[in-house]
């Protein structure tokens, strides 16, 4: 019974691996895009930043997460955690169209950018994921 259930760990371990593998290029990837330094200002204890970061990350894994559910193999995944990176950046260039300011505000710390900015990033990442079940 023990090694029926553990009959798909290898699955389990590729696709758990291709999804941190994926979020760690996201980070890399929209990190670099954003012009205020987001690791740098949560190390310097910015909660402006941390919500900003943390909800776009949310934003990414709530469409990996329908891609690793529905991938057909591991390339499939990875093309729509792409997607799903693609979408992200743009909703980050979107967002700044009503706030211009938007990375200095989040880089003095003020919450309600960075709240627009991670919430607009979530419901953009939810309606991804939704999209993705094919």
């Amino acid at each position: 019974m023990i090694l029926q259930s553990l009959a798909g760990l290898p699955a389990f371990l590729v696709y758990f691996c291709t999804g941190l593998v994926a979020i760690v290029a996201y980070l890399f990837v929209y990190t670099r895009i954003t012009p205020h330094n987001e690791f740098q200002l949560i190390r310097d204890n910015d909660p402006a930043a941390a919500i900003a970061l943390g909800l776009s990350l949310l934003g990414f894994v709530a469409p990996l997460v329908s891609a690793i559910a529905h991938a057909a193999n591991v390339l499939d995944c990875l093309i729509w955690a792409f997607i799903a990176l693609v979408v992200q950046v743009i909703v980050f260039y979107l967002v700044r169209v009503p706030v211009p300011n938007l990375s200095e505000r989040i880089a003095a710390g003020e919450l309600a950018p960075a709240i627009w900015l991670g919430l607009s990033s979530l419901a953009a990442g939810l309606l991804n994921a939704a999209c993705m079940i094919y």
